[in-house]
């Protein structure tokens, strides 16, 4: 069994210190947030969001993934978005020490408040250039685009929809379309 450390922030590197049981690990600040596993309409809406993203992403220089993976911001804040789109050259073989170009998280009943403002204000302090949050139940999105150093809401749209995103390359789909 791993014993955290309780006087001070936690790092990547006591992250990196607890086994594999599971559950999903991630610090915003030094503070572990566990989140359990996720639901199977959760799920679906990953793996429907990757094979679009897979689809429309050019065939050389940027990498789609899915949870679980890191991405390292800061030596105390190491998130693991469900989607997201990077440079091939910006990955290590364990983590992606940068910011994405696209982090998406997919809400959960556990996840919401964390994923609408913890998340967002960290991907955006850290300059992802697009943040996209799915609501899977509604079905919905919300995306951001940073500009001038802030997130921007550049849509919000519901069912079927069109979402046509242009970051970071363009596709457009509906909502609908990742849980239906």
């Amino acid at each position: 069994m791993t014993v955290l450390p309780q006087s001070r922030p936690l790092t990547a590197d006591d992250l990196a210190a607890i086994p594999d049981d599971g559950h999903r690990y991630e610090l915003i600040d030094g503070t572990l947030i566990v989140t359990p596993a996720p639901s199977w309409r959760h799920q679906r809406a990953v793996v429907r969001l990757v094979r679009m993203l897979l689809d429309a992403a050019p065939s050389e220089g940027l990498e789609v993934l899915a949870a679980p993976f890191d991405v390292r911001l800061a030596d105390d804040t190491v998130l693991q978005p469900d989607v997201l789109v990077c440079r091939v050259g910006d990955l290590t073989q364990r983590n992606l020490p940068a910011a994405p170009l696209l982090a998406v998280e997919v809400l959960s009943p556990s996840t919401r408040l964390v994923d609408l403002n913890l998340k967002r204000a960290r991907y955006e302090a850290a300059g992802c250039q697009s943040y996209w949050v799915v609501d899977p139940d509604a079905p919905a999105i919300t995306a951001w685009e940073l500009r001038d150093g802030s997130y921007v809401e550049v849509a919000a749209v519901a069912g079927g929809e069109f979402f046509p995103a242009e970051r970071p390359f363009t596709t457009t789909f509906a909502p609908r379309d990742l849980v239906d």
